[in-house]
């Protein structure tokens, strides 16, 4: 596979207004109706030349929005481009009264979401081969998709999934059942144990990334745009996420399709071990470990996001049907 040139930090700003936003301006959009009625909005770039594509399927708190950069890279290689706001965030519909909290109320309705909506938006006879990439929360959405779905994705790459979370080892056996009961006696969905409303972090010691003008980018686009913002997850939410890491291990064997999982080696957001739990189980799982990445493989520094990019697209070349 011949060496490409994403976009780099240095010509960053340069590169969003010149290249990315004008890009961006073009997209198609609309609203789909997911599972339980649920409004999901979606965009696609699109060209007539293009014979792959490529589904993303973005993490909690994220939008499309916030992937520009990431969908006029792929773009660029030549990739048709879909993806989709979860319910409960971004352009979705919100599913609390207090939208600003991150709530669920079964997690299968997120890997129903993605059935539909790949059935909605991709037409597999257009394409020589699809393909999904997925990040965090949705790496476990996807994995157990293709766990439990019929599909027409040729590969799979998954970058930091969440197949199990980052919590302190104390805390483990005892944050279901927490998690559980105080969902369970709540009137309504209220802020997990230590979560609270939506605030711009400051760039330094973030457990994100170690990209500062990737990191200050995403901050002032949600300050702009505040309808995208959301805030700590819900205790109901908790409970289903962890019901739902575990699944994805639980139904690993079923996982086929070949399989990029792409994990960051500081990672504190999920939990890496239970990476190398699934890849024992997944039979055609490759497990990648980015040096000194933080959690956002796909926003990281330019030698940690080069890597990684480099690995999906040449990963996907491999794999064609």
């Amino acid at each position: 596979m011949k060496k490409v040139i994403f976009t780099q930090e240095a010509n960053y700003l340069e590169a969003i207004k010149n290249n990315i936003t004008p890009f961006w301006e073009k997209r198609q959009y609309g609203f789909f109706q997911g599972e339980k009625e649920t409004s999901l909005h979606w965009i696609s770039f699109t060209s007539p030349t293009n014979t792959k594509a490529i589904m993303v399927v973005n993490g909690r708190i994220e939008s499309v929005h916030k992937y520009q950069e990431l969908f006029y890279d792929l773009f660029c290689q030549g990739y048709d481009i879909y993806s989709f706001d979860h319910r409960g965030q971004g352009l979705s519909e919100r599913l609390t009264a207090n939208s600003d909290i991150g709530h669920i109320e079964d997690f299968n309705d997120y890997v129903l979401d993605l059935n539909n909506i790949t059935q909605h938006l991709i037409t597999p006879e257009h394409y020589q081969d699809c393909y999904l990439l997925a990040h965090s929360m949705g790496g476990a959405i996807a994995t157990q998709y293709v766990e439990t779905h019929p599909h027409p994705y040729s590969a799979l790459a998954l970058s930091a999934p969440m197949h199990g979370i980052h919590i302190q080892p104390w805390l483990k056996p005892i944050a279901g059942p927490i998690s559980h009961y105080l969902s369970r006696w709540a009137s309504q969905p209220s802020y997990a144990l230590g979560q609270e409303p939506y605030h711009a972090k400051p760039f330094l010691n973030n457990t994100l990334t170690h990209s500062e003008v990737r990191y200050q980018w995403f901050r002032e686009l949600y300050d702009s745009k505040p309808e995208l913002q959301i805030g700590g997850p819900s205790n109901h939410w908790v409970n289903q996420s962890l019901k739902g890491s575990k699944r994805c291990i639980k139904q690993a064997a079923s996982c086929v399709i070949p399989t990029l999982l792409l994990q960051g080696e500081n990672d504190r957001i999920v939990d890496n071990n239970a990476h190398i739990a699934f890849q024992k189980k997944a039979a055609n799982c490759q497990l990648i470990t980015i040096k000194e990445a933080k959690h956002e493989l796909l926003f990281e520094s330019d030698v940690c996001r080069n890597q990684a990019l480099t690995e999906i697209l040449a990963f996907f070349s491999q794999h064609n049907k």
